[in-house]
């Protein structure tokens, strides 16, 4: 596409509405799963192992497939591939609602995984490749606030449609948000690609699921029901899987991820951060969703409304801390941050039944927001700096990868860690060393970024940040468009869920 459009015209404002509607169902469905699993187990039967697969069911293939999904953007038509992704994701909606058991709906969240692979970078990847330069930074900061609604008002109505109706609607409800989107795209969103046919990554797109699936399904299996030739076979597979992926991205013409930035320490030292920080998030908020409702008896509602606070604060102190680490440079707010969110988490083991919200319950939530809002920011853009500028791009959507798989291997280990389980034990008798648990991994990110962030100040000129969207990543919009959209994966809705 040559015509870029400018923000102010009808149809670049009509460019950013759409791709807020799609990724704000990924955000949407995302904010409001947490609080419908009690009324899904109750529904549907199935343990703690049910609720862990609705959760990683969905950011197995979600992670395995995110990179992918923006390489078939770039060469098979952006706008094409997003209204793929929204298509799919409405199917698979539909799907969810309509389950008749836990493994049929826990089918249905895989399939809307993919679909969320083809929405989430495809969004950001329209923006980039139909706003012209003067006003992508302005255009993505739009993107974010609108996308950022779904997500603050997602526990909500979320919890209002389980407590009032049923939680079947938590995914019905994409239905009509889904047919508005793709109206709104194929009628004002013009199609745009790369130039040139640049080979796919399929190799290492199904070593990463196999991988993934591979040792994932033994983490949640093998604690609800022990040890089979399946667990253990499945095991085998995915570290065999895991473990030819590096020779195999390094012999590959065009691999997902360079392999080359992982020479910057600074970039393995972030990523590893992130690695800590968001298992400890995705881990801890799961669980203290369940906590709610199964032990101290708050509604949907009521649980999705106590954790509201999280993203309120980030969304207020996000941009500033931001601006506070380019004077400061990144290494004191990456250590911080995890340190006081680790805080609030520790304070969260006193959250047991009979104990009251205002005094138990909101402190650490505010102290755990707090702690989020000092890192997210400087986190994104000290990923983007700890490379060249020609492997930004590549730098954020690994560590978008990155961010996702914590989540997924916290849902999976948290709670066996803590003796959690049909086999094992309640989950009020291991809630307390489960937010220990996490606020351990959470102070060992600020340690991580201690040791590995330098203190240097840097702006970068191709990076406009957007506010954060209550999903504890910010988004990021880069200027260099004729980087694949795989490398542009900026938008990460991983947290408070």
């Amino acid at each position: 596409m040559n015509d870029r459009l400018a923000l102010s015209s009808r149809e670049g404002r009509w460019v950013v509405v759409a791709t807020a509607l799609g990724s704000g169902l990924a955000f949407l469905d995302g904010s409001v799963v947490n609080v419908a699993l009690p009324a899904m187990r109750r529904d549907l039967g199935g343990g703690i192992s049910m609720q862990q697969w609705v959760l990683d069911g969905y950011l197995l293939t979600l992670s395995a497939l995110l990179l992918l999904g923006g390489a078939l953007g770039d060469r098979y038509g952006r706008r094409r591939v997003f209204v793929i992704g929204l298509v799919g994701f409405s199917v698979a909606s539909l799907g969810c609602g309509l389950a008749p058991t836990g493994g049929a709906l826990i089918a249905a969240r895989a399939v809307q995984g993919v679909a969320g692979a083809l929405l989430v970078p495809g969004s950001l990847a329209l923006i980039d490749a139909s706003i012209t330069n003067e006003d992508r930074g302005r255009a993505v900061g739009a993107w974010a606030g609108l996308a950022g609604v779904s997500s603050a008002v997602g526990p909500f109505v979320g919890g209002w449609l389980v407590d009032a109706s049923s939680w079947r609607w938590v995914f019905l409800i994409n239905l009509p948000l889904a047919v508005v989107a793709v109206a709104v795209t194929t009628r004002f969103v013009p199609e745009s690609r790369r130039d040139g046919d640049q080979p796919l990554d399929l190799f290492g797109a199904a070593l990463v699921t196999i991988g993934l699936v591979g040792v994932v399904f033994p983490l949640i299996e093998v604690p609800a029901h022990g040890w089979s030739t399946l667990t253990v076979v499945s095991a085998v597979v995915g570290v065999v899987a895991l473990a030819l992926l590096v020779p195999v991205e390094h012999r590959q013409a065009s691999p997902m991820v360079p392999l080359g930035v992982f020479r910057s320490r600074q970039f393995v030292g972030v990523n590893l951060a992130t690695l800590a920080v968001y298992a400890a998030l995705s881990g801890a908020l799961f669980l203290l969703a369940l906590q709610l409702q199964t032990s101290l008896g708050y509604s949907a509602l009521e649980a999705g409304a106590a954790l509201l606070p999280v993203t309120v604060i980030m969304l207020l102190l996000s941009p500033r801390m931001g601006a506070v680490a380019e004077r400061i440079g990144p290494r004191l707010p990456m250590t911080v941050g995890p340190l006081i969110a680790g805080a609030g988490l520790a304070l969260m083991a006193r959250v047991e039944p009979g104990v009251s919200y205002a005094a138990t319950v909101l402190p650490p939530v505010l102290v755990f927001g707090l702690g989020l809002s000092i890192t997210v920011a400087p986190l994104t853009s000290t990923v983007l700096a700890s490379v060249p500028d020609s492997e930004a791009g590549v730098a954020s959507g690994t560590n978008n990868a990155v961010a996702r798989v914590a989540g997924l291997l916290a849902v999976a280990t948290l709670p066996a860690a803590a003796g959690i389980g049909e086999r094992t034990g309640s989950l009020s008798d291991g809630f307390d060393r489960a937010m220990l648990i996490a606020a351990v991994l959470c102070a060992l990110g600020g340690v991580v970024s201690a040791l590995t962030i330098s203190t240097a100040r840097r702006v970068l000129n191709q990076v406009q940040p957007g506010i954060n969207h209550g999903c504890g990543h910010p988004c990021t919009c880069l200027d260099e468009t004729s980087r694949p959209a795989a490398a542009r994966v900026a938008a990460s809705p991983s947290a408070p869920h």
